[in-house]
């Protein structure tokens, strides 16, 4: 090993007790007792009750003696409003924890939820991280969808309200204490859901291994999560009900979470949260939109390690970066997605107002290349028709 390659500091420490396997939902109960819990806001999108997994979670936790209340009024895309009303429901209802049920969407209402709840004001009084105050209460994450990672992250991704644009809101006490991933609960969503969740977590991995902040614990996440999600996703889409497959997805988007929380992300996700601000397009989706672009631009600095996650440590490629930019394009097709900007819906002239979004954007910082707002605006021209 070559010691000047390890990083100056690594500060890790897991803050999240895993449990997967088939059926786990069933111990949501016993396991909030052991946290303490008596009183609990469930979190739950409107899918969920839908589909009978918010009743069935419910019973759980009444069966387990819990006074259960249930907060189902948000969107795909939570933002500070909702997040106040979950704080308030919670505030009225004396709880003293949280249980998240569905994609990301719920997972990270119920962390906006807490930070209000801790503290009040304004969601974007929390931008950034450590800026909660006071005291957090314990939550249990039970993913539903194979994409976000959020059950595995101290962050949550939430809007505001007025303009829609994305912040990224962390604390220690915004982790999970439990998360709960039982791929039963994957199976009943749509192919859409599982398409754009599981690009999505792929992303994930292939940015959270190449940015600055990386680290040689990050990257064992990352490619992990890169080989299960990469061998995977196909397969899910064509056997929706092989449970395994769905284990190994979701499985797969955890880690993939860790490797977030230890190492963020990069331009890909910088440019893709304009995309889902100003267009409505899917975040998945407009991942998808942005990613092959960036890994080519990306590969004139870290082409070696898009050798290393394709091929393998030692493995040199000088056209990785092509390689990887080709496979993840598709990827896409066979998701059903756009292919470029255009087809998405993105007016040319709406190009360099989506650079100077992005180029704000805090994840944009850990790109392996600067990402300015020039540079930004060569990746939408890049993607808008290729």
């Amino acid at each position: 090993m070559n010691l000047a390659t390890l990083p100056a500091l690594i500060d890790w420490q897991p803050r999240t007790r895993l449990i997967f396997g088939p059926g786990v939902v069933e111990r949501a109960g016993a396991l909030a007792q052991e946290l303490g819990l008596r009183h609990a806001l469930l979190v739950c999108d409107p899918g969920m009750v839908r589909a009978g997994y918010a009743d069935r979670v419910q019973d759980i936790l009444e069966a387990a003696g819990l006074r259960v209340r249930r907060f189902a009024d948000f969107s795909e895309n939570p933002d500070g409003e909702m997040c106040a009303a979950a704080a308030a429901v919670a505030r009225a209802a004396h709880v003293d924890g949280i249980v998240a049920l569905g994609g990301g969407s719920s997972l990270d209402c119920a962390k906006g939820a807490n930070f209000l709840h801790a503290d009040g004001g304004a969601i974007a009084d929390f931008r950034g991280y450590g800026r909660v105050r006071g005291t957090m209460l314990p939550m249990i994450g039970i993913p539903t969808t194979a994409g976000t990672g959020s059950d595995a992250q101290s962050y949550a991704v939430l809007s505001d309200a007025g303009s829609h644009v994305k912040m990224a809101c962390g604390d220690p006490g915004a982790a999970f204490r439990i998360a709960l991933l039982d791929p039963s609960l994957t199976v009943s969503q749509p192919a859409s859901v599982t398409a754009a969740s599981g690009y999505d977590a792929l992303s994930h991995a292939i940015e959270a291994f190449v940015t600055t902040s990386r680290t040689p614990l990050s990257q064992t996440f990352a490619r992990e999560a890169f080989r299960l999600v990469r061998g995977q996703l196909a397969h899910v889409l064509q056997q929706p009900d092989d449970l395994d497959a769905r284990g190994a997805m979701l499985l797969g988007s955890h880690l993939a979470g860790l490797a977030i929380e230890h190492s963020m992300l990069g331009a890909g996700h910088a440019c893709a949260n304009p995309l889902t601000a100003q267009f409505d397009v899917t975040h998945g989706i407009a991942v998808s939109l942005m990613l092959p672009a960036v890994v080519r631009w990306n590969a004139a600095d870290v082409g070696p390690l898009y050798a290393d996650l394709l091929d393998g440590p030692g493995t040199p490629d000088p056209l990785a970066g092509e390689r990887l930019a080709g496979e993840l394009e598709q990827v896409a097709a066979r998701c059903g997605f756009p292919l470029t900007l255009a087809e998405a819906g993105v007016g040319e002239d709406a190009l360099p107002g989506l650079a100077e979004a992005a180029a704000a954007q805090w994840t944009g910082g850990f790109n392996p290349r600067p990402l300015t707002r020039d540079a930004a605006l060569a990746l939408y021209r890049a993607a808008y028709g290729r």
